[in-house]
């Protein structure tokens, strides 16, 4: 019991420190924005009825998460003019940030995507650019700032922002949008923007060296910035190293494609925008921190191997039962009810509905936050502690880039063929994903070395 409570004070010491704390805040700037620009945006565009194939397309302004390793140089070492000098190098960019993205987020609620799609595309643009730079900052920032021994804590509480604000902007921007117009929603989710930005007026600048800037020995800076990273993964992998990024590519391919159409799926076969904040947003956010919780245990006890492809067949797994969903709109009886002879009564109908969709949530988030816990372990145990940044930008980047990219076709796919055809066709795209992880295990794992430590 005495070495007990000495665990919880030392944890309780740990996570209030200022800035183990601040993360929490800084987490919740950061992912107050993503699916403003991603699931949450779909279900907009879809309650205005804009053509499916055009909402696939929109998802492929999510491809500037997956390529900000591009200009991540510029905001480490470009200081700016005036706010560099006032709040430092990492504030002043990440108050750039923020500011670009509450302003771009209500610019959005003053446009009609009818009519005026271009420029809502350009804004979400915009929103999801000033996103994906704020993300470079406060990863910079929270590495700057503390060593190593915060950094497990601070990477948590970072989470645990994240989440809040993902539940804010799906459950959240749904509720409002029932009760007002998605214009009031994203209005509100720009205000909601003024956690970030009073957050970084008021936190310290870390203490870190002096940075090579681009105009001395550019050569130079070039080679440890961009080239090193690269060349040490290379050198230490060899000719695995193709194979390691393949499966980092496409690990969730299956997984982000799906949920392009998640939202336009649900407003397309009868639920409304409070059933979905309930059920899909609200319920699925406990379901999704539930399997991260179970996905940590699972690489602690079962190592990264049999983590990482129970992930992967989870994932594809889940994507048939939404093809199976997808043939039962809310006001259709499912096909057991006449089985166990149960009343068909409208109500009762509804309700078995809404018990379907959240066990397909239920399982949906839980792989999800699974396979993202396990994928995250596979990409730190790639990197190497002396270019830690770099190599997980990179990885991180490279993670999301093909599912964005394909994802946004599934409009297209719905439109051609129909949702059953559509989640089946995502279930099959995670089997790569499947093959490339046994292929890794085998590696990894060699029969004659398993059999030595069985």
């Amino acid at each position: 019991m005495p070495e007990l409570r000495d665990t919880l004070r030392s944890a309780w010491r740990l996570y209030r420190h200022p800035r183990v704390l601040v993360m929490l805040f800084l987490g919740f700037s950061a992912g107050l924005p993503y699916l403003l620009v991603f699931s949450t945006l779909s279900a907009w565009l879809a309650d205005a009825d804009v053509d499916r194939a055009a909402i696939g397309y929109f998802s492929w302004v999510g491809i500037l998460f997956s390529i900000k390793v591009f200009w991540a140089p510029v905001v480490d070492r470009l200081k700016l003019p005036l706010l560099g000098r006032l709040l430092g190098q990492r504030r002043s960019w990440m108050l750039l940030a923020q500011v670009g993205i509450g302003l771009s987020l209500a610019a959005m609620a003053l446009v009609e995507p009818v009519g005026h799609l271009e420029r809502f595309a350009q804004l979400a643009l915009l929103v999801a650019f000033c996103s994906a730079t704020q993300d470079i900052c406060i990863d910079a920032y929270r590495i700057d700032s503390a060593d190593e021994s915060f950094q497990g804590a601070m990477a948590a509480t970072y989470i645990l922002g994240y989440r809040v604000a993902m539940l804010v902007a799906g459950a959240g921007a749904f509720y409002i949008a029932s009760y007002d117009s998605w214009n009031g929603a994203y209005h509100a989710m720009a205000w909601l923007m003024g956690v970030g930005v009073i957050t970084t007026l008021i936190i310290r600048e870390p203490d870190t060296p002096p940075r090579q800037s681009f105009g001395r020995q550019p050569a130079q800076w070039l080679e440890t910035a961009l080239i090193a990273p690269f060349r040490d993964f290379f050198s230490r992998y060899g000719a695995l190293a193709l194979g390691l990024l393949a499966l980092v590519a496409i690990y969730r391919i299956s997984d982000i494609t799906m949920g392009v159409m998640a939202n336009p799926f649900y407003l397309d076969i009868g639920y409304t925008k409070n059933e979905i904040a309930t059920v899909a947003k609200f319920f699925g956010f406990f379901m999704t921190i539930l399997g991260s919780a179970v996905g940590g245990l699972a690489v602690l006890r079962w190592g990264l191997g049999r983590s990482m492809l129970v992930g992967a067949v989870g994932v594809a797994a889940t994507n048939m039962l939404f093809a199976v969903m997808a043939a039962y709109s809310p006001v259709t009886p499912l096909p057991i009810l006449p089985v166990l002879g149960l009343p068909l009564d409208p109500e009762q109908v509804r309700w078995g509905a809404l018990a379907w969709l959240a066990a397909v949530i239920s399982a949906d988030n839980l792989f999800g936050g699974f396979s993202n816990v396990a994928l995250i372990a596979f990409m730190s145990s790639l990197t190497n502690r002396n270019f830690s940044a770099t190599q997980f930008a990179i990885f991180s980047s490279l993670m999301t880039l093909p599912g964005k990219f394909i994802g946004g076709f599934s409009g297209e796919v719905v439109k051609a063929a129909g949702y059953p055809v559509f989640f089946n066709y995502a279930a099959l795209l995670g089997v790569p994903a499947i093959l490339l992880t046994l292929w890794w295990i085998r590696r990894r794992y060699p029969p004659a070395a398993q059999a030595d430590r069985d």
